[in-house]
């Protein structure tokens, strides 16, 4: 790598021409991030003040929502990041509610929202509700295709009767 001017400047990364990964140099540098997901974590900073918690990042998240002139397809995905971020922390009831802006429209982020309903409910053994937030995404005139695959894929093998 040296030979062909790549130098190392992480323990598994190399570059050439200073092209290296900013996404991994905000970690190196404790640069702030959201995780979003089960088992996520989120290291987010204010006036050198790490904020860890839950109730504090959703008021940024409904910061995001209700406060700023976003578009309205990233505010959708801003409000599907918040119900990932939720998922495992808040009843159903709740997560309906966070989400529900996004199932009431016909944004990009819909089936995405549907599929994190469907895996909620499949994950609490809600066979049923899985199944119908499942059949909800084949009905999504614009879903995402691969969640369309996937959601074909969970029917057949989990929920074909």
């Amino acid at each position: 790598l040296n030979k062909n001017e790549f130098f190392q400047y992480e323990i598994s990364a190399y570059a050439n021409n200073n092209k290296k990964c900013m996404h991994n140099l905000n970690y190196w540098k404790f640069g702030d991030y959201v995780g979003i997901g089960s088992g996520a974590h989120s290291k987010i900073t204010t006036n050198n003040n790490l904020i860890e918690s839950r109730e504090k990042i959703n008021e940024l998240f409904d910061i995001l929502i209700r406060k700023t002139s976003l578009d309205k397809e990233i505010k959708y995905l801003i409000i599907y990041k918040k119900a990932l971020y939720n998922a495992d922390s808040v009843n159903e009831n709740d997560l309906l509610i966070i989400l529900k802006p996004v199932l009431n429209s016909n944004s990009v982020w819909k089936s995405h929202s549907l599929y994190l309903l469907a895996e909620y409910f499949y994950s609490k053994n809600q066979k049923q509700k899985a199944k119908e937030f499942f059949n909800q995404i084949l009905q999504v005139e614009n879903a995402n295709q691969d969640i369309a695959n996937e959601t074909r894929k969970r029917l057949n093998r989990d929920l074909s009767e």
